[in-house]
């Protein structure tokens, strides 16, 4: 797969031929750090176990073992407040080590190693678990702001070892509550709200993320869209950019687990209920949190094609939009 980066502003800003890919992502690059507005950045689209996935024999996995994917991280957002010099992380991956400095090289100021806040969605594996090295054993950081709904903070304060980075003030988490704005910066707020998953421990929010023109959707996990208090069509009309949930592409690639154990909307499911949205309203939505069974991490799948033909998009890592 190129290794290479986006940036969602207008073409005229910058013209290139193809063969000057590399000369553009620099160009890309360059002008997210000359930035004062907020920038999003996609550190990651994988579903919590990544890519290869533990134990996988399947072709899908093939040869990653030996040749890991750099592009394979687990789903992750990183924003970037250039005005306020501060920088804010959603989910705590396995991934976290490289996705902090992944977002560390593109604040243009001299930011500090840690993000100034951490966004939790709930306590499955892919989600909250990087906290792990923010403890003793690894950085033995200073009162990292962790925010978390209620059952999820009672999760981290009772349960070793995520107890002990609350107890060595590793990490102070900071409660947030269901549908209540709030204030990061002058130009970035952030609304957290419920979706059905599974709660085995905690339960699971999605976000609004607000910053000073532009407004983002991230829900990265939910059982179904029916199963939804709210419209996902109509809170799609709402935002400039929806990251949705795409675990699977359909029910076809998972043959070994009972689906029903594991639910999550299809992408040919969503497709048909986006399907009567207009074509700038489909340009709207980013399948992510893609399983390692999901043909859509290969661009050049037929269904990545379908997907993109369709006039949807497919989340890759590396991705900048201004917010």
């Amino acid at each position: 797969m190129r290794n290479y980066l986006y940036l969602l502003i207008p073409f005229s800003l910058f013209v290139s031929c193809k063969g000057e890919k590399e000369n553009q992502s620099i160009s890309m690059e360059a002008l997210v750090q000359q930035s004062t507005g907020v920038s999003l950045l996609l550190l990651g689209t994988v579903q919590d176990a990544g890519s290869p996935h533990i134990a996988c024999k399947k072709d899908c996995c093939a040869g990653l073992f030996e040749n890991p994917n750099p592009d394979r991280k687990v789903v992750s957002l990183g924003v970037i407040d250039n005005k306020s010099k501060k920088t804010f992380l959603f989910e705590a991956t396995p991934d976290i080590t490289s996705q902090l400095k992944h977002l560390k090289s593109l604040a243009p100021w001299e930011t500090k190693e840690l993000p100034d806040g951490i966004f939790l969605t709930h306590a499955h594996i892919g989600h909250y678990t990087g906290l792990m090295y923010l403890g003793k054993e690894a950085t033995n950081a200073s009162k990292v702001p962790v925010y978390a709904m209620p059952k999820m903070k009672q999760f981290l304060n009772n349960n070793g070892p995520w107890s002990q980075l609350v107890s060595g003030d590793n990490i102070r988490i900071q409660t947030l509550q269901n549908q209540e704005e709030l204030v990061l910066t002058k130009q970035l707020s952030i609304i957290p709200f419920t979706v059905p998953h599974r709660d085995e421990y905690s339960e699971m929010v999605g976000y609004k993320i607000i910053g000073p023109n532009k407004r983002a959707l991230f829900i990265p996990d939910i059982d179904k869209w029916e199963k939804w208090g709210a419209s996902i069509v109509s809170e799609i009309g709402k935002v400039d950019y929806a990251f949705l949930d795409a675990t699977f592409y359909d029910g076809e690639e998972i043959n070994t687990r009972d689906i029903s154990q594991i639910p999550h909307p299809f992408v040919i499911e969503s497709m048909s209920l986006f399907n009567s949205l207009s074509e700038s309203e489909r340009q709207k939505i980013y399948f992510t949190h893609l399983n390692h069974t999901n043909p859509l991490l290969q661009e050049d799948s037929p269904q990545s094609i379908h997907v993109t033909g369709s006039g949807f998009q497919i989340a890759r890592k590396g991705m900048f939009f201004e917010l």
